[in-house]
């Protein structure tokens, strides 16, 4: 046997020193169980975990340590399947807080005992190892040792059990909710739903001694799920301390597979994926063909199947190439302040309308957090593409602040459109919305295939609830001006007359009196909408 040094021993003295400090430096110093190394349940040993500590995981940990030091009640977790947030949360963490503090009780709810008795195996073999002896002095009771309930010598507890299986006769410190809901059929069965709120209601949270925590950590299936009926109705993905409908706060952290907001609790950029050290973008692109399944599971934003406002299925969905021939096109915009990470989104949408009055989305519109007048070379960039009849801004006070600077624009660039502002009319968003929602409901509305279409969609059936609302904003202007028989918008496809640069000049800041008279016809005079 090698002999130890002084200085070997003072570094690893001070390991467990950190590692009792620290629950990070804890998970660092412990051997992580993985699976087991056979099939038999009285088997203790388990291979260790193949993954290394990533980032979601130590804040996974921080928010733990905030909790346990009462300095945030109570917490959700939201990642997607496979991010190891069980091995953390159900697993290592709860190991290193009874270690820590003496005679802490552990309940863990999961949606099925045996899940849960998995859980339990794997930290009751942390608390028999000799690292967590080195630690913190103690072991697994010799009284106890069932993986669904066994204690340590210090007299901390860990019981674990089915949310339905009705854990009872048990208090506990620390109540950890992990995986509530077990598959797509539970989680739209409005009668587990009932069982699961009712279960965690009357036998969960009655468990709790005064003062206790709470922690759930669950991939979102539903907005009826059991987060979904805490949450509050106008939750859109952020992370931080939230006010939620059960009249409390909780400290949320929501942590998508792809970054889709500037305030990422992981600070990645919008676009780059979750854990790049484990999981391969080839991992999570085959996911995102099943919209619903990538929205919900992986990006932590459950939707209804059919929306509310709007609903899935009034959509008509077709292919690049299958759109018709002849189509009118038009532009419309919403437009948004500042251009700051924190600022709404400016949002441009070519539409096509072809002889039967159907709407055509087409692809190459774009909603960006920006200034509205770095958003005009992309838009004229659209009108040179599509050399729509009409372009009908809101006419807010964003667009009125630019409007001289898209004149300019368009001189310079050589590239002309029929400008026609949209008056808001003092409506609100709904009742904006419903000319285009007729349209949609009759299945008049195409929304081309693809990540774009997905995405736009996404946002209709999010709506009025959801917090961004730029693309129905958008798509309520076509539908306002096709009810409304806006002059600019001509009954039937038709050819695009040849214009002269002096001609387009005109027809955009209304010089009447220098239109060529063929003009007159694909571009009728306006009705000052």
């Amino acid at each position: 046997m090698a002999k130890v040094t002084r200085q070997e021993a003072a570094a690893e003295l001070l390991r467990r020193k950190r590692a009792k400090d620290s629950l990070l430096d804890y998970s660092k110093f412990i051997d992580i169980p993985g699976v087991p190394v056979d099939d038999d349940e009285s088997q203790w040993e388990l291979a260790p975990v193949e993954t290394g500590i990533a980032d979601h995981h130590a804040l996974i940990m921080s928010v733990f340590e905030r909790v346990v030091s009462g300095e945030i009640p109570r917490a959700m977790f939201f990642l997607p399947p496979g991010s190891a947030k069980s091995t953390f949360g159900s697993v290592v963490a709860p190991t290193w807080i009874m270690g820590k503090i003496p005679n802490y009780k552990i309940i863990l709810a999961s949606y099925g005992s045996d899940l849960a008795k998995k859980h339990g195996r794997r930290a009751r073999q942390i608390v028999r190892s000799k690292k967590f002896q080195h630690v913190f002095g103690t072991t697994i009771s010799s009284d106890t040792g069932a993986a669904d309930f066994w204690a340590i010598d210090n007299g901390s507890e860990y019981m674990s059990g089915g949310i339905l299986s009705g854990i009872t006769g048990n208090r506990c410190n620390l109540l950890i909710i992990d995986d509530p809901v077990k598959g797509r059929e539970e989680a739209d069965s409005e009668t587990i739903q009932k069982k699961t709120w009712g279960a965690y209601q009357d036998d969960l949270r009655t468990r709790l001694v005064p003062g206790g925590a709470e922690i759930i950590i669950q991939t979102r299936w539903s907005e009826n799920d059991l987060s979904g009926k805490i949450l509050p109705e106008n939750y859109d993905g952020e992370t931080g301390l939230i006010d939620c409908r059960d009249g409390r706060q909780w400290y949320v952290v929501c942590i998508p597979a792809q970054c889709e907001r500037n305030d990422d609790p992981l600070g990645r950029k919008i676009g780059d994926y979750l854990w790049p050290e484990w999981f391969t973008p080839e991992h999570f692109e085959g996911f995102k063909t099943q919209v619903r399944t990538w929205s919900a599971l992986f990006q932590q934003r459950p939707q209804p199947p059919q929306g509310t406002f709007f609903q899935r299925d009034w959509f008509q969905r077709y292919r690049i190439g299958e759109q018709p021939t002849q189509l009118n096109h038009y532009m419309t915009s919403d437009h948004a302040p500042g251009g700051e990470d924190h600022n709404d989104y400016n949002c441009f949408r070519m539409w096509g309308v072809d002889s039967t009055g159907d709407l055509w989305l087409r692809t190459g519109g774009f909603r960006a957090q920006e200034t509205i007048d770095k958003s005009i070379d992309k838009a004229l960039v659209m009108i040179k593409s599509h050399k729509p009849f009409a372009w009908f801004p809101e006419d807010d006070n964003n667009w009125k602040a630019v409007s001289g600077f898209v004149g300019r624009s368009m001189i310079e660039k050589k590239i002309f459109c029929r400008i026609e502002p949209v008056s808001p009319h003092g409506k609100d968003k709904p009742t904006k919305a419903q000319p285009f929602q007729a349209m949609a409901a009759m299945g008049r509305v195409h929304i081309p295939e693809g990540p774009e279409g997905d995405a736009v969609i996404d946002q209709y059936l999010r709506f009025p609830t959801g917090a961004n609302d730029d693309e129905v904003d958008a798509a309520s202007i076509i539908g306002r001006v096709i009810d409304e028989a806006h002059p600019a918008v001509l009954k039937a496809p038709k050819e695009i007359p040849k214009t002269t640069a002096q001609e387009d000049f005109d027809i955009v800041f209304g010089n009447k009196k220098s239109r060529a008279r063929n003009l007159d016809d694909a571009f009728p005079a306006s009705s000052g909408m």
